[in-house]
Formats: C-alpha cells, structure tokens, sequence
C-alpha cells in the first residue's frame, strides 16, 4: 500500500511538472520570439506601416506608452498620436532598433532595454526605450513602453 502511495504521488509531481514545462516558453524560446517581433516592427515602420508596427503592440485600452508628450492610454490613442507625429514616411524614415538587454521579470514578463536611431532625410532622432513584453493568450505583446 505505501508503495503505491509513493507510486501516485511521484507521478503526480511528474505530470505536473511536464504540465507546467510544456506552458511555460522556455528564456531562449521567449527572447527569440521577443526579437522577432522588433524585427517585424522595424520593417513595418520602414515601410511607413504604422498598423502594422502597433501589431507588436497590447490591442487594449490598458497598453501604456510614456514618452516625451507624457502618459499615452490605450492601443487606438498611441496609434493615433504615432499617425500625427509621423505623417509621411519623410517622418518615420528608416528604423534600427539596437537591443541591449532582454530580462525576464517574472511568469510570463520580459522588458526590453535598447536604443532607436531614426535616419530621415528631415534629421536624424535618436534615443532610448525599455518596454514590457507580456504573453497573452499565446502572443508576446508590449504591455508598456517608454521611449525618451
């Protein structure tokens, strides 16, 4: 009987701990996706596809992004003011993201610290960000971002 016991509660932690492997995306998997949705990002905007960069983007009305005009709330009004501010791809130029660091926080949150280098024949912009990548419903998504 005890050896049965022992028998079930050992297969209880395996199968839980297999359950939770196979959910959990390991750091490598998680970084890589990471990347590859700021690649993605800086072939829309060069494409002056401001919908298609905002993809990379938490379609919600609690995404935050914190820049030099203050506190933006929600996907549609970050859209609208990237539409505003870059109205022409004489605006938005040619994009390069430089990663410096991609750190896991906790459970399924990474932030991203890195650089934007904007070439445009209008004069270059140049600065930092770190932005909150969160995974929801399957997808990495920023959740936060400031840019300065």
């Amino acid at each position: 009987m005890k050896l049965i016991y022992i028998c079930l509660v050992a297969l209880t932690f395996s199968c839980t701990s297999n359950f939770e492997n196979q959910h959990e995306p390991s750091e490598t998997d998680a970084v890589t996706a990471i990347k590859k949705i700021m690649a993605n990002q800086e072939i829309a905007w060069n494409n002056h596809d401001l919908e298609g960069f905002m993809q990379g983007y938490w379609k919600s009305d609690s995404l935050k992004f914190y820049g030099s005009k203050g506190l933006t709330l929600g996907w549609d009004q970050t859209l609208a003011n990237y539409k505003k501010s870059y109205p022409t791809s004489a605006e938005t130029g040619t994009l390069k993201f430089v990663i410096n660091d991609v750190s896991k926080i906790e459970g399924h949150h990474y932030w991203v610290m890195g650089e934007y280098h904007l070439e445009r024949e209008i004069g270059n912009a140049n600065g930092v960000f770190i932005i909150i990548f969160k995974k929801i419903d399957g997808e990495w998504k920023i959740i936060a971002d400031m840019s300065c």
